[in-house]
């Protein structure tokens, strides 16, 4: 028996962090971009709607692929196929548009955990991760882009053009920490100097702004974070970039819907 279906939208809230308006609005975006069955060939066994609930409802719990079958009455093979059918559907659009130079975005990288040695890489948190690059409106706070993931030992500063989210950024202004050493067009703070000598007071009034303004990218992760996927991602391949972006786009629904 299927437990959680798009005829129950109470549920929907509960196990996907969406509201039943901000769910409907997702459906309406993954069909709009062709995900819908036509022609001849096998039918899937779960309507569109169901579909994408349960890819939904596997970022955001990060249960197993057995685990989710079970609740939509279907075996763990055929779940499988629909969150690596629908996983490019549901995900952010690459940035197609150069940004006016009155744009400004933050950028920073976060470690996801990632069961794929092949993307991953011992790193700080001492778990095979990936470097994933999140780029995000310092106005408007929506998720703009996210990198290509890289193994988890990679530098920020050669993730940012390694990744690809500095083409994502052409034209704007850009912000990041002080790990974007060596990328000139992003703004980062004032170092102090290497004599040990102390900032001028105009330079510590200036890193204090961005630090303010720079913290938005921080609580943007944070809320990311809340689809658990990116704790403990078991993706492989691009597998892993279409459930970062898929969590971008339903984090961006979340704010604007």
């Amino acid at each position: 028996m299927q437990v959680i279906g798009i005829d129950q939208p109470a549920w929907i809230p509960t196990f996907t962090g969406l509201s039943v308006r901000q769910f409907g609005k997702l459906v309406s975006i993954v069909r709009g971009r062709g995900a819908e069955q036509t022609g001849a060939g096998r039918r899937w066994g779960l309507s569109l709607d169901d579909r994408v609930l349960l890819v939904a409802v596997y970022y955001r719990t990060n249960l197993t692929l057995r685990q989710v079958a079970l609740l939509f009455d279907i075996s763990k093979s055929a779940a499988g196929r629909v969150v690596d059918h629908l996983g490019p559907y549901l995900a952010l659009s690459p940035a197609m548009r150069k940004h006016s130079p009155d744009t400004v975005l933050i950028v920073d990288g976060t470690l996801v955990p990632t069961h794929d040695r092949s993307v991953s890489a011992s790193s700080k948190n001492y778990r095979y991760s990936t470097n994933l690059q999140v780029v995000i409106d310092a106005n408007t706070r929506l998720t703009v882009a996210i990198g290509k993931p890289l193994p988890g030992n990679r530098n920020d500063c050669r993730a940012y053009t390694e990744s690809g989210v500095d083409q994502d950024c052409s034209g704007a202004q850009v912000m990041g920490d002080g790990g974007y050493q060596g990328n000139r067009e992003v703004i980062m703070p004032y170092r102090k100097p290497t004599d040990g000598s102390e900032l001028p007071e105009w330079k510590e009034e200036l890193n204090s702004v961005h630090r303010r303004v720079r913290a938005r990218v921080e609580h943007a992760l944070a809320h990311m974070k809340s689809w658990n996927i990116l704790r403990n991602c078991r993706r492989k391949r691009d597998g892993v970039w279409h459930a970062a972006r898929g969590v971008a786009l339903m984090r961006n629904l979340v704010m604007t819907h």
